[in-house]
């Protein structure tokens, strides 16, 4: 029952990673983009962490625990950027 509940997740993620490819392309501003390839760096993650327990496979589960952090860093600093207008202190 969770291996069926977890392939759902995974259909449902793969046709959102597509969805948010559609708004990085079409973003009309620089902070709609940054936010879209935010969230699909988190949602190509969550495929990863699906796939994990679909197979059974725990191997990547500390490279996804990095990247994420490193993902969030990145973000911060991104948006730090934008708000000073590229300007610095």
């Amino acid at each position: 029952m969770i291996l069926l509940g977890a392939k759902i997740a995974l259909f449902i993620l793969i046709a959102s990673f597509f969805l948010i490819m559609v708004r990085l392309l079409k973003g009309p501003s620089l902070p709609d983009r940054v936010i879209s390839l935010d969230l699909l760096a988190f949602v190509a993650l969550g495929i990863i962490l699906l796939n994990m327990i679909i197979t059974g496979e725990e191997e990547y589960l500390d490279i996804v625990i990095v990247i994420s952090l490193v993902i969030f860093i990145a973000t911060v600093a991104i948006a730090k950027y934008l708000t000073k207008g590229g300007k610095n202190d």
